[in-house]
């Protein structure tokens, strides 16, 4: 057990996959706005209150987007020096954005989108882990990489422009179009294609995840405007071809 203590603040689905996971190797507190019991969290994660999960060696926040800038201007007076602050946001460029305004100055910042959640965790595949050095050393990022790593995590290291335009064309359309299928209702029938199969699950897996987080995906990730401009534009193109054939 390694002898650093990492807190995560927010104990929603995402927030305790993710104490699970670090608890496997560190001393984990945990803090939820909602209020915990040492009985709401596993025998070995510590519940504090907000002032307490900020001593500590690294911090996670796992609050949703957009909560995220309130939080940041609410705890910024417990936040200490040398702590590595991490986000886990579906977003990048945002979240970093405030994070360097809003903690205090000469913060060591690393902003993280762990490319899965409580649903897709177990399955089988590439999970991928994209990292951003946003105000770090060298030292403690690739630290921090080579653990993530060993997580058998793949790490994609990037910056937050270049996530939130690759994310914009595949989790922000993914959601997009599972929250499409949705609202038209498809069901199973006697005569489904693995391909209609696929279509299904793809709703089920975006729609257990919350409305406010399809929301914050499509309204605080710069690209996602363009991606659904140029899926209608695709659309349209399609249904003219058909039109003309």
């Amino acid at each position: 057990m390694n002898e650093k203590t990492v807190s995560v603040y927010g104990y929603g689905r995402f927030g305790k996959l993710w104490a699970d996971i670090l608890a496997e190797d560190y001393r984990v507190k945990v803090y939820s706005q909602r209020g915990l019991a040492s009985g709401d969290v596993p025998s070995g994660i510590e519940v504090c209150d907000e002032q307490g999960i900020f001593d500590c060696d690294a911090l996670f926040f796992c609050v949703a987007i957009s909560s995220f800038g309130e939080v940041l201007g609410r705890v910024r007076k417990y936040c200490q020096k040398d702590t590595v602050f991490f986000d886990t946001c579906s977003v990048k460029v945002y979240p970093a954005q405030w994070m360097q305004e809003q903690l205090p100055e000469g913060s060591l910042i690393i902003a993280t989108h762990p490319m899965f959640g409580p649903d897709s965790y177990n399955l089988q595949g590439d999970l991928v882990m994209v990292m951003c050095n946003i105000s770090t050393s060298d030292p403690v990022f690739n630290e921090w990489a080579l653990y993530f790593a060993s997580k058998k995590l793949r790490i994609e290291i990037m910056t937050p422009e270049m996530h939130d335009e690759k994310a914009a064309y595949s989790q922000g359309i993914t959601h997009y179009m599972g929250r499409l299928f949705d609202d038209l209702q498809l069901q199973p029938t006697s005569m489904d294609t693995y391909g209609y199969l696929s279509l299904l699950q793809v709703t089920k897996q975006t729609c257990n995840d919350s409305w406010q987080l399809f929301l914050d995906l499509q309204k605080y990730n710069p690209y996602a405007r363009q991606m659904r401009d140029d899926l209608k534009k695709s659309i349209e193109k399609i249904d003219l071809a058909l039109d003309k054939s």
